[in-house]
């Protein structure tokens, strides 16, 4: 079958830096781990583990809004924390965030993601309508 990828544009450019956004086969959305920056591609809530994963969920949500879905689209998803202290604000803004029940999430501890300020990032496969 068949991909498309897609650069949406209700989140920040990846223009140069070599990768996409989202791989579109029929209506399964792959979406690349999603970290704390805004449209404009500045940083938020450095330090802070909750403003950065309300970012990341606002950048998923705007995808798939964009794209014909919702966070209830969602059917998997895949985080990465740089801190194990950290997972008490991560559970709190997902379960603020994403409805229930959650979906099957993999959640992994690594020593540090693209740029050192980025706490959170958080990637989804999601089935969207036509």
């Amino acid at each position: 079958m068949p991909h498309q990828i897609i650069q949406p544009t209700s989140v920040h450019s990846t223009d140069g830096v070599g990768y996409s956004h989202v791989a579109r086969v029929g209506n399964t959305l792959y979406i690349a781990g999603q970290v704390a920056l805004d449209k404009q591609g500045r940083l938020v809530g450095a330090g802070d583990i909750e403003a950065q994963c309300r970012q990341v969920y606002a950048n998923l949500r705007s995808i798939l809004e964009e794209l014909g879905g919702g966070l209830q689209s969602v059917v998997k998803l895949t985080t990465y924390l740089t801190d194990r202290g950290q997972l008490a604000g991560f559970r709190k803004v997902r379960n603020e965030t994403l409805p229930t029940p959650y979906p099957p999430n993999t959640l992994v501890f690594i020593s540090g993601l693209a740029s050192p300020d980025y706490l959170v990032e958080i990637e989804a496969i999601a089935v969207v309508e036509g």
